[in-house]
């Protein structure tokens, strides 16, 4: 026997023993959890609402990749993933750099090809909003982000990158197939993958509550971690200035209601139907005033996103308008045409082994995140002697995290602000687009779009520059007036010529005085630090030398 035959008798023999599987019946746990057919006929209507939202968000993503990529980890960039990608490969093998750093930028780091993946990612995700082969979408959406996430070193250490790539990832097996599915109605979703979302949604909310008590900050213990949490945030909104202003009883109570919110009320996720529905009224009213209150990216409408799986098609068609209410139900009621005991022709043997392949792949994937995830969260409890290689296999695909936001509290705004000089002592600074900076600036609400560049430069403020090199690369780039990087800036300053020197100072920004504000119209008050990071000097040759070291360091 050769070996091709061999490997097919094989394949056939592995594929009948997965129908077997499927072909035991609903007692069949296997078949209950990942089989479509045994799935769960009552969530077609949120499963559709939530993949749409899911390709919105996936579009704001990509969309605010496209302008910033280039400045970010461009061969111009302040952290290039070209030589991010060249010193992995000098210390890895072929095989375990790819898995080291999943990421289609092993082909070419060029900017044609960043620019390639934020357009094809901004693609797929609109016609995943059409409902366009939802399926084959999503996993455009998930091998393009995650091939920037993982090359973008410093710019991709968020947790929201995280749920976005656990959600999608797992929404390639909770689509239906198909071109043009409508609802699915013949394509009710997997209860494995069903559930795996939801757990998604419950270990954000409730890891975020418990790593807040673990962590041992007594501004959680205190009920006083709210009172300047609006005014210290990454990227503070013009409401979280109202808000900040609020009297103190108000945000001990919403450190109460944080608590309670994601240490008790989350836990109704796993109460009868009619709980997961009040649940969902409590988080997405919650979840509305974060939004208005602070820039946290696409972070709170992936949340908000996941939350629609807490309804089923009755309660969504109860409020729906009678016109919208017959189309779905009509659509969703439409029996499903049995196959016709003709011969099988070899196309249709062919989506039937495809159809069983998935359903392995299915089985092993979803299992395997759940095993994953279920072990990080108890680890962060007791520390039990479980098998820790299938936790570290998955980890540089994100696909199964630990989520825990806010652990501890910032005490105190800092900013980082570059300045450019043409003779050494006349300083201007550059504009920032979404930083505060001009103290009669109203800060701005511009969720979902994130702007990565300005977001890390407030995780920097919190440290040493030491620890940020984004900041002393950043001050080089400008030297050269490197067009990539000045693009992340809302101006250049030195437009004739690049400046001879370029520093880096701190600031302590707080919010002002009601009565400030009335009197000034000023939203921000501030004090210079001091240098934060080397002041750098460009010479004749074109070397850079360190003219003036920092005298600061700030602290949390």
């Amino acid at each position: 026997m050769t070996v091709a035959p061999r490997c097919a008798s094989c394949l056939k023999l592995f594929l009948r023993i997965i129908a077997t599987v499927m072909d035991r019946g609903p007692a069949s746990a296997i078949g209950w959890l990942f089989e479509w057919q045994q799935g769960a006929p009552d969530r077609l209507i949120p499963r559709w609402l939530f993949l749409r939202a899911l390709g919105a968000i996936y579009f704001s993503a990509f969309f605010s990749l496209v302008f910033q990529i280039r400045g970010l980890v461009g061969p111009e960039g302040i952290l290039p993933a070209s030589h991010y990608l060249q010193a992995i490969e000098q210390s890895l093998g072929h095989w375990q750099r790819v898995w080291f750093a999943p990421t289609l930028l092993w082909f070419w780091s060029g900017p044609v090809m960043l620019s390639a993946l934020c357009w094809a990612g901004m693609l797929a995700s609109l016609l995943l909003v059409l409902n366009l082969w939802p399926r084959g979408m999503l996993f455009i959406c998930f091998v393009c982000f995650l091939s920037f996430v993982s090359a973008a070193q410093d710019f991709s250490g968020y947790q929201s990158d995280g749920m976005l790539l656990e959600a999608g990832f797992i929404a390639i097996f909770f689509a239906p197939p198909g071109f043009r599915p409508g609802v699915g109605h013949l394509h009710p979703a997997s209860r494995a993958s069903l559930f795996l979302l939801q757990w998604e949604w419950f270990r954000i909310y409730f890891e975020s509550g418990a790593v807040k008590l673990l962590s041992g900050d007594p501004e959680w213990r205190h009920f006083t971690a709210m009172d300047e949490y609006y005014q210290n945030g990454p990227l503070p909104t013009w409401v979280g200035w109202y808000v900040q202003h609020l009297p103190h009883w108000f945000h001990a109570g919403t450190v109460y209601a944080t608590l309670a919110l994601e240490l008790g009320l989350v836990c109704m996720l796993f109460l009868p139907r009619r709980w997961g529905i009040v649940c969902f009224f409590i988080v997405t009213p919650w979840q509305a005033g974060v939004i208005l209150t602070a820039n946290y990216t696409f972070l709170n409408y992936l949340v908000l996103a996941m939350g629609v799986l807490l309804l089923d098609d009755r309660f969504v068609l109860d409020v729906m308008p009678e016109k919208c209410r017959v189309r779905l139900t009509t659509g969703i009621s439409r029996p499903e045409t049995p196959p016709t005991p003709e011969l099988r022709t070899w196309k249709e043997n062919s989506r039937r082994y495809w159809r069983l392949l998935m359903f392995f792949a299915s089985a092993v994937m979803l299992t395997w995140i759940f095993y994953v995830t279920t072990v990080e969260l108890v680890w962060m409890f007791v520390r039990l002697p479980l098998p820790a290689s299938p936790v570290g296999a998955l980890e540089p695909f994100r696909i199964a995290n630990r989520y825990g936001l806010f652990a501890v509290m910032t005490r105190g705004r800092y900013e980082i602000e570059f300045q450019g000089s043409a003779d050494g002592q006349t300083w201007v600074a550059y504009p920032f687009r979404y930083k505060p900076q001009e103290l009669n600036e109203p800060p701005r609400i511009y969720a979902p779009y994130q702007p990565r560049f300005d977001w890390n430069l407030w995780f920097a403020s919190l440290g040493s520059w030491r620890e940020y090199p984004i900041v002393p690369n950043t001050e080089v780039l400008l030297l050269s007036n490197d067009k990539d990087v000045l693009a992340l800036f809302a101006g250049n300053p030195f437009s004739q010529e690049p400046p001879h020197q370029v520093r880096a100072v701190l600031w302590q920004y707080w919010f002002t005085t009601m009565s400030e504000k009335r009197a000034t119209g000023r939203w921000w008050r501030r004090q210079l630090l001091g240098p934060y990071a080397p002041t750098l000097e460009r010479g004749p040759d074109g070397s850079i030398k360190v003219v003036e070291w920092p005298t600061v360091e700030p602290k949390e």
